[in-house]
């Protein structure tokens, strides 16, 4: 339950839970700090502050004692005034109201704790009744002295420039923090999204390494990878076309021979052996080649599929393309236009009548092709996109190729960072759904 409950409220970016660390010490550094100084600062000042007012009021009860003639009191009552900070005035006869007495507050008990200790008589405290002014009364033999003083006597005014230095101080550093840690996250950004890029077939080569020495050397490894899988791509492609060019050639010699034989039915066997080669050579140098060297730009997908429908309906098949809006994606325009004939070409070959649709959903553009054809069983529908799977064992070229054309579908849909699902079509037959970032 706390596990989950941390997972929830912390933060999930790299700059929130670096900020995090170093804002949390930061925070509980404070909170100590100010209970300390709540404790042992403030408390003792303000008692201080305190007993100093009220010393000064048993000063004054004293002299009165020691003078009981009323009219003196009055003239005694202007010592404090001129050099205490504290107006006195003495009603003669009076009754402490205990009702008005306000003691709930900090600097009041504090106060009260005082008079306590320096007064062995009753007395009452007000902090509300006058603005910024604390009113003591205390009750005498012969009436009740009232006591007049300012707040600034009576609590410390460092308290205040200590929250705000505190605060302030804590703001600062987490605006420092937060610039510093912003530049640290930007190069560990930069390298995600040229990871992004690649296993999406752009280009990032304006990639550099920088920031911090870990994520230089990421970024360093990283390079090193892409080129690694680049060169490896060139030499696969650049080996399978000579090794194109080198059989095409016999091929190409032994239906020459054929053609110039006479017809016989081995001949005519031999021929549709020599054909079912190429076929099966262009299939493997297909999938070989990948996504060659094209570049991906912004392509309208509904043209694409506009042109593959048109020559499927070129070739007798019923297919049917709903498009919900325009939409314009960054893909390699031949790489993708021969997925969709992959796909295509695997329903129609199957079934009878072929819908398409496209939308976008999530971020993600969505394209289903649904047939009415025999489906695919779902134990065997990963398997068929493993190279030179085929659910018939046969390789007779007529029911279905060599096995490659839902592999290379894949491979073109994932270099563009999406994917291929197989599923049941509610038409009964499979569907084929491809999901691409947009």
């Amino acid at each position: 339950m706390l596990k989950s409950l941390t997972k929830r409220f912390l933060p999930k970016s790299l700059l929130g839970r670096s900020l995090m660390i170093i804002v949390m010490p930061l925070v509980i550094l404070q909170v100590i700090a100010g209970f300390i100084f709540y404790e042992s600062h403030w408390r003792k000042v303000s008692l201080t502050l305190s007993r100093g007012v009220a010393g000064d009021i048993a000063t004054v009860i004293e002299l009165m004692r020691l003078d009981v003639g009323t009219k003196n009191y009055y003239k005694m009552l202007q010592l404090p005034a001129n050099h205490m900070g504290l107006l006195m005035s003495f009603s003669k006869g009076e009754i402490i109201s205990y009702t008005q007495s306000v003691d709930s507050g900090i600097m009041e008990q504090t106060l009260s704790k005082a008079l306590r200790e320096a007064l062995s008589l009753p007395f009452s405290i007000n902090s509300v009744k006058i603005d910024r002014q604390v009113a003591i009364n205390v009750q005498l033999s012969n009436g009740v002295l009232h006591v007049v003083t300012s707040r600034k006597r009576l609590f410390s005014t460092t308290t205040h420039i200590f929250l705000l230095w505190m605060v302030g101080s804590s703001l600062v550093l987490f605006a420092v923090a937060t610039i510093f840690m912003r530049n640290q996250v930007k190069p560990i950004r930069r390298l995600a999204e040229a990871a992004d890029d690649f296993g999406k077939g752009r280009d990032a080569h304006k990639f550099k390494p920088e920031g911090a020495t870990e994520v230089r050397q990421a970024a360093t490894a990283f390079i090193a990878m892409r080129e690694r899988i680049q060169r490896h791509i060139t030499q696969r492609t650049e080996m399978l076309a000579g090794v194109s060019h080198d059989l095409r050639t016999p091929l190409t010699r032994m239906k020459l021979q054929l053609e110039m034989a006479s017809e016989t039915s081995e001949l005519s066997d031999l021929n549709d052996d020599v054909s079912e080669m190429e076929n099966m050579l262009e299939g493997y140098l297909a999938f070989a080649r990948g996504e060659g060297g094209e570049d991906p730009i912004l392509t309208n997908l509904g043209d694409l599929l506009n042109i593959v429908a048109s020559q499927t309906r070129r070739k007798g098949g019923n297919i049917d393309l709903h498009l919900e809006s325009e939409i314009k994606v960054p893909v390699r325009p031949k790489v993708f236009k021969r997925c969709f004939t992959n796909l295509i070409d695997n329903a129609m070959r199957y079934a009878e009548h072929v819908s398409i649709r496209v939308g976008k959903r999530d971020g993600f553009v969505d394209i289903i092709i649904d047939d009415d054809g025999p489906g695919i069983p779902e134990e065997m529908r990963e398997e068929v996109f493993k190279p030179f799977f085929r659910i018939e064992e046969s390789r007779n070229s007529e029911t279905g190729g060599v096995g490659l054309g839902l592999s290379i579908a894949r491979d073109i849909v994932r270099s563009h960072g999406g994917d291929i699902e197989l599923d049941t079509s509610p038409v009964g037959g499979l569907r084929a759904r491809i999901r691409l970032p947009f």
